[in-house]
């Protein structure tokens, strides 16, 4: 082996310019960071041949001090922190102090800046070699701008694997998209090719901060999201979610920004996934943008060069905050909150005016969008079918007890019809629709095929899928019924011997309350071997062994697990799903009207426990195209 030496200057600064420069979005990523550092209101982007021929960034902020330009393309030169404490607390995006000087390693850079006390600008030139910066006087505000020119020109391996021209800037946006989401207090102006891609003024309001999330987003992200707003023990957790009806098969619009800086983590990931678990429907994806503010001191973003990456000092606790949020915004969902988004795609954002800024999570949205009244006279009394009926006025005390006759197995003979004039059974009229106190998914008119609830809203017709509503219902109330006893355990009659690691065998020993709580017994009989001498009874079929491995799996990768729940609920949800009613089961018009208040009233009740949606609502507008009406 060759003799130990000091890697030269330039060298290093490659090698370090290889974890920090990426591509061209991971240069404007570094600069946009130290322009909001440097608390710029304004950043303007410029981007040419996808960042590789020209990168500039300028901002209005606080500028650098002439005797500080060399240092600040010196490497690990910064003024973000000078003390272990301040690295145990960074609040700023960036504190590395590698970013310009790897830059300026692989590129010709020019950095301009002048602050509020100095009269004129000083200008600071570097190309990526060993030489001395040039220093000459500029015109320009206060502020900074950086010019990246000629990226890699000087290491044309690293050159190579640049992608098209295309894909370069689709990255770049998509930093900038990052950065804007992050950042609602300064505006953003994206070039590419002199040509402007995306210009963005603060935002301010919390109608400007939902403009800039569609304009960002997609308007039909907005229209779909419920907006939450969160506290506990410290943490903050606030945003935007989607409503699980609205999922992407990729996992490409999730955002998620922990004081400001955006990270991936598989802890949040993990939590994320488990709050949407029963609502999405086989791989989908959720969408969402949220933010965490925690203090600075409880969580280490010095872990990754990048920045990317984070850690908690208390994740568990991160974990159960962001879980449990989500959980509750998700199942406080109604029909209303669907309605606001399907009417503001239908009508346009003039329907959704009348909405509230921002939905509290919980908080139904009421309003009714400005339509129409499409009732055959008016709403005046028309009864099923468009035939005039003798007016019957629609009562609770008239729904029946629904799942009594669902269980006793009760059919179309106790069905409530009204003779007409031919002698043969009809459906009972439904009331007129009264825009004050119709109900979110309107009254039932119909049946379709003994399958499909047709029911009238203001909005439109609203179809349910009866089965996919009632095994809903079923579930989210065995669910209940279960939480609100403890879960009980089944001693197995021959224990059940495991061979583990020693790490999950120590795990068992250290987590053995927790366990219990899951139902499970576990005893460590050896260094390396488990005996499981309890289950929960719901799950004394299931693949003992398999399920044990998993819980302990789950407990070395996230302190936790909830596995037990997962397929104690996934039982039930097949329970649920043989306890319902079927399809070609006909139901009256009361029964019909009973099953879509308790779909009102129930948790996550627009998704089945599959996944799939269990009602969906055709607007007038949209029926209106399809019969060519006003045209």
């Amino acid at each position: 082996m060759p003799p130990i030496r000091l890697l030269s200057p330039r060298l290093a600064n490659q090698i370090a310019a290889g974890e920090v420069v990426e591509r061209p979005a991971s240069v404007v990523k570094e600069l946009v960071e130290n322009a909001l550092d440097a608390g710029a209101n304004r950043v303007d982007v410029e981007v040419e041949q996808g960042g590789v021929k020209l990168i500039r960034v300028r901002d209005d902020g606080g500028g650098i001090e002439e005797d500080d330009l060399p240092l600040a393309l010196s490497r690990h030169a910064t003024s973000k922190i000078a003390s272990l404490d301040d690295l145990e607390a960074v609040a700023s995006l960036g504190f590395r102090g590698e970013a310009l000087a790897s830059i300026s390693s692989v590129s010709r850079l020019t950095l301009t800046s002048r602050t509020e006390s100095q009269e004129a600008a000083s200008r600071v030139e570097v190309e990526g070699r060993e030489m001395d910066a040039r220093i000459s006087p500029a015109a320009h505000p206060v502020g900074t701008t950086v010019e990246v020119r000629d990226l890699f020109f000087n290491t044309p391996a690293r050159r190579k694997f640049l992608r098209t021209e295309k894909t370069e800037f689709n990255h770049v946006e998509e930093c900038v998209r990052r950065q804007a989401l992050s950042r609602f207090d300064a505006g953003f102006t994206l070039r590419h090719n002199q040509r402007v891609v995306q210009s963005l003024r603060p935002a301010e309001s919390a109608l400007d901060r939902e403009r800039r999330i569609g304009a960002l987003c997609g308007q039909q992200f907005i229209d779909n999201a419920v907006v939450i707003d969160a506290e506990a023990t410290g943490l903050r957790l606030w945003g935007w979610v989607a409503l699980p009806t609205f999922s992407r098969s990729q996992a490409d619009l999730q955002y998620f920004f922990v004081n400001g800086r955006v990270i991936r983590d598989r802890l949040v990931a993990h939590a994320v996934r488990q709050a949407y678990r029963d609502v999405l429907y086989n791989n989908r994806h959720p969408a969402f943008v949220l933010y965490l503010e925690v203090d600075p001191a409880t969580v280490d973003v010095n872990v990754h060069p990048t920045k990317h990456e984070v850690r908690f000092r208390d994740g568990r606790l991160v974990h159960d905050f962001i879980f449990r949020t989500l959980h509750k915004a998700l199942a406080d969902v109604r029909p209303d909150d669907h309605f606001r988004g399907a009417v503001a795609q239908s009508f346009g954002r003039e329907a959704s005016a009348q909405a509230p800024e921002t939905v509290p999570a919980g908080t139904a949205w009421n309003g009714q969008p400005s339509v129409p009244d499409y009732g055959p006279s008016g709403g005046s009394g028309s009864g099923f079918g468009g035939q005039s009926q003798p007016q019957q006025e629609w009562r609770a005390s008239d729904q029946m007890a629904f799942y009594q006759s669902l269980n006793a197995g009760g059919g179309s003979e106790g069905q409530q019809s009204m003779p007409s004039g031919d002698g043969v059974a009809t459906p009972m009229p439904t009331p007129p629709v009264d825009s004050d106190q119709e109900p979110p998914l309107g009254y039932a008119i119909a049946q379709l095929h003994g399958i499909y609830i047709l029911a009238q809203g203001r909005a439109g017709l609203i179809v349910v899928d009866m089965h996919a509503a009632h095994e809903r219902i079923t579930y989210e109330r065995m669910k209940r019924a279960l939480a609100e006893q403890d879960l009980k355990s089944q001693p197995l009659l021959v224990p059940l011997s495991l061979a583990v690691s020693q790490k999950e065998a120590a795990l068992t020993e250290s987590h053995g309350e927790e366990l219990q709580k899951l139902g499970l017994q576990i005893e460590r009989i050896g260094p390396e071997t488990l005996a499981v001498r309890q289950v929960p009874a719901l799950l004394r079929g299931a693949d003992t062994e398999q399920l044990v491995r998993d819980v302990l799996a789950d407990l070395i990768e996230h302190g936790q697990s909830d596995r037990v729940e997962a397929v104690t609920h996934e039982l039930l949800g097949t329970m649920a799903c043989h306890g319902s009613v079927r399809a070609n089961r006909q139901l009256t018009i009361p029964e019909m009207n009973s099953l879509l208040r308790d779909m009102e009233a129930t948790e996550r009740s627009g998704q089945c426990n599959h996944g799939r949606p269990t009602w969906t609502l055709v607007t007038m507008s949209e029926l209106d195209k399809l019969f060519l009406r006003g045209r």
